[in-house]
């Protein structure tokens, strides 16, 4: 009771008020329930609830759960759908009332580190640390991503993202472009330039960059080897890095002088999503995460209309190495007020090393996974297998590095915002880039002061 007394407090009054009107609160409760076997013998079977954003189609939840419950017929899995949009932040918003009114949680999902490092920090989250000792296993050998949180691990990895570049192949082709095997930044710009065609509402762009994304706002510092968030390792600024400027004027370049990308002005005032953008083919090129490998090779509600071809993410200068990018994951935990922590260990230990590949959604954190396989499960499950251009995709799967990758300090979600809104100002052209920088600095600075112990 007392974590749940302590992550209240992180909540406004007024939208628990709202959950527990609408009742948001129990959806029933976890817990062990006794069977009855043909021999007449009593067994008992424990129910968890997962807890995550994804949907039934985008997760294919009832086949991996099904798959699970074979393997652990002790165990049964209640699987809770938290956004009808498979939206992460709708997502979010919704756990966050769950656990404020005292919601029975076993396992939850978290898109982001900081999400869950900040859940993690004021209770919410069991260390999964002595069930880890008691398997026997070392994560950083298991997995090809550290989830640990200042030694301890409130999380295993689910799915593995690696940044990647998707390409129209079609618009590829009219403009006479070769599927990129290895490039720089400057040479995606010169695509950029080279994709662009037409004006007006009709315009093809040659790429896109999201808004409200530290990915977007940190291009060329994604594949940095360490130190590539806005943060250090060590939780010290990152915003005097070289890497953060030129990451913000290749932005404004491409958007204003090159206008090769979408504008920011646009992106926020028609609340574009990225999907609808490479979709509706407004744009030849998207960087994104290897995640959209699934839906570029078309899905029963987005049948795929056009082939997407793979480049790897490109890199500083023609001398650094080919294909380092920053990694992420989902982040599986399991809730500090879970009645049923062995049980949601156990499923978690699964999914994250056989469960994803079962899943065929999604690439896996799991060293001993076979990356062909896992294409070739993803694609038997596609609606239009044959528009994914299935060789640049293997080559780039195949050359991907992953960069360093620490789990934030709690307290990056307030850096981020605060970096966030100089940036804005200066990609809408309201402030310098410098004046952008030093004023992020500043604020981030004090952030990082208020949380020094």
């Amino acid at each position: 009771m007392r974590n749940m007394k302590k992550w209240s407090t992180t909540i406004v009054s007024a939208l628990l008020v709202t959950a527990l009107a609408t009742g948001c609160a129990s959806q029933g409760d976890s817990g062990t329930a006794s069977t009855t076997d043909k021999a007449g013998a009593t067994a008992k079977t424990t129910t968890i609830k997962l807890h995550t954003w994804y949907t039934e189609e985008a997760g294919n939840w009832n086949k991996t759960i099904a798959e699970f419950e074979k393997k652990n017929p002790d165990i049964k899995v209640e699987f809770v759908g938290l956004s009808e949009k498979n939206d992460s932040q709708e997502g979010l918003k919704k756990l966050d009332l769950l656990a404020a009114s005292g919601e029975d949680l076993d396992v939850i999902m978290f898109s982001n580190a900081a999400y869950m490092s900040q859940r993690a920090s004021i209770g919410l989250l069991e260390p999964m640390d002595e069930m880890i000792k008691k398997e026997g296993i070392t994560p950083k050998d298991e997995y090809k991503i550290d989830t640990s949180v200042d030694g301890k691990y409130y999380a295993l990895p689910g799915k593995y993202i690696e940044y990647l570049v998707l390409l129209n192949k079609q618009m590829l082709d009219d403009a006479k472009l070769p599927v990129p095997t290895d490039w720089t930044w400057a040479e995606y710009m010169d695509y950029a330039k080279k994709l662009t065609k037409g004006d007006g509402p009709s315009k093809q762009y040659g790429t896109y960059l999201h808004n409200n994304w530290a990915e977007y706002y940190t291009l060329a510092l994604l594949n940095h080897p360490t130190d590539n968030t806005i943060l250090k390792k060590d939780g010290s600024s990152n915003l005097d890095s070289p890497l953060v400027k030129k990451s913000l004027e290749m932005r404004y370049q491409m958007e204003n002088t090159d206008k090769s990308s979408v504008p920011f002005a646009e992106i926020i005032s028609q609340k574009m999503n990225y999907r609808n953008v490479y979709f509706g083919q407004k744009a030849a090129m998207l960087m994104q995460g290897n995640y959209m490998v699934p839906e570029v090779a078309g899905t029963e509600k987005v049948p795929a209309t056009f082939k997407t071809a793979f480049a790897l993410y490109p890199k500083n200068e023609a001398s650094d190495p080919a294909g380092l990018t920053a990694v992420n994951s989902d982040f599986l935990t399991i809730a500090a007020n879970s009645k049923n922590k062995e049980a949601a260990y156990k499923f978690i230990r699964w999914y994250s090393t056989e469960g994803i590949e079962v899943q065929g959604k999604f690439f896996s954190p799991w060293k001993k996974a076979d990356i062909n396989k896992i294409v070739d499960n993803i694609l038997a499950q596609a609606k239009n297998p044959e528009m994914v251009d299935k060789e640049s995709l293997i080559r780039v799967l195949s050359s991907s590095k992953g960069a360093d990758f620490t789990v934030p300090k709690d307290y990056y979600e307030e850096a981020r915002t605060l970096y966030f809104t100089e940036v804005e100002k200066f990609l809408l052209g309201k402030q310098d880039v410098d004046t952008a920088i030093k004023i992020a600095k500043d604020n981030v600075q004090k952030v990082i002061n208020a949380n020094k112990k």
